[in-house]
């Protein structure tokens, strides 16, 4: 079993030119929450930091750039939001990256934390040189 006071978190970079937002947003759950450990404990937070680079050129297959909407509700009457996954694409694709990822990750305390490890960047450079991330040794298919 894990503790607190034993894990010790590494920097994984994931570079998404031309990968999938789907198949870049598991890779990026799996190390946010730790499974690639030994030490994986499910209700310990054990996971490390994820710099995905490149998100201006992620990919979406088949039709989902003009089919796929983003939908958020007010709580009021007509109060629906929707927003195609083109524009979000094109505006902010960290956005998009960050939702993917997001929902792939626990829906409690853990996953809340779990998800403010994740750090997208459109282009290949990144402001993380400090603490020295590797790239990631799992290949996005």
């Amino acid at each position: 079993m894990a503790k607190n006071e034993s894990i010790e978190r590494k920097w994984y970079i994931i570079d998404a030119e031309g990968k999938p937002l789907g198949r870049v947003a598991t890779l990026a759950a799996s190390i946010l929450r730790g499974k690639h450990k030994p030490i994986y404990t499910p209700h310990v937070d054990c996971g490390d930091f994820v710099i995905v680079t490149n998100i201006d050129k992620i990919v979406l297959t088949g039709n989902k750039l003009t089919q796929k909407y983003y939908r958020r509700h007010s709580g009021w009457v007509g109060g629906l939001h929707e927003t195609q996954y083109k524009k979000i694409m094109a505006e902010k694709p960290e956005f998009a990256v960050e939702q993917a990822v997001k929902g792939m990750l626990g829906k409690n305390t853990l996953g809340r934390e779990q998800i403010k490890r994740v750090k997208c960047f459109r282009g290949p450079e990144h402001n993380h040189q400090a603490q020295q991330p590797v790239a990631s040794p799992w290949e996005v298919k």
